[in-house]
């Protein structure tokens, strides 16, 4: 982004000292959102290393036919913490399938899963409601995004889950290769 933010000075001539100038205003106006990425990535981080994903990840997994309803909200735990649907399936996807695989159901529904669960958890990710407050000039009221986004993110979860259910039951399994 740096280098496209250099070549788009070059490109449009902007003196060096007006784009320093404007960069170093934005750094400033996000700058309690750049806070938030970054802890919210060490934060992903550490839940790696130390293995307490792996640990979360296990025990959802040990669920058995259970799993399908709880694959989902795997996935949106791990972005809700992440703000990263890739990251959710680097952290979650492989386990599922494995999980998948040991009990029965089908590794694409619960990879599908992962990831479809995780979409549900980007709206409630600190580093996106923070994004999304700094971005319209609401900074300091994440906490009321969250209020008003946290039921939909809920609801819509237990949809995704209800659905997950019957394409792993004979309801909807024809829907699945």
């Amino acid at each position: 982004m740096l280098l496209a933010g250099v070549a788009t000075v070059a490109v449009l001539g902007v003196t060096a000292r007006d784009a320093a100038r404007e960069w170093t205003a934005t750094v400033h106006e996000l700058r309690h959102a750049i806070l938030t990425v970054t802890s919210v990535l060490a934060l992903a981080y550490v839940m790696n290393l130390s293995g307490q994903a792996a640990g979360i990840g296990h025990f959802v997994a040990a669920a058995g036919a259970g799993l399908a309803f709880l694959s989902p909200v795997l996935g949106w735990f791990g972005v809700a913490v992440s703000g990263s649907d890739t990251s959710a399936n680097a952290l979650f996807g492989a386990l599922q399938v494995t999980a998948a695989h040991e009990s029965g159901l089908s590794p694409d529904l619960l990879a599908a899963a992962n990831s479809s669960g995780g979409v549900l958890g980007k709206m409630i990710s600190p580093q996106n409601l923070t994004i999304a407050c700094a971005a319209v000039g609401l900074k300091g009221r994440e906490g009321d995004l969250l209020r008003k986004v946290l039921p939909w993110s809920l609801a819509l979860l237990l949809v995704m889950c209800l659905i997950v259910v019957a394409q792993s039951s004979f309801l909807l399994s024809w829907m699945l290769p």
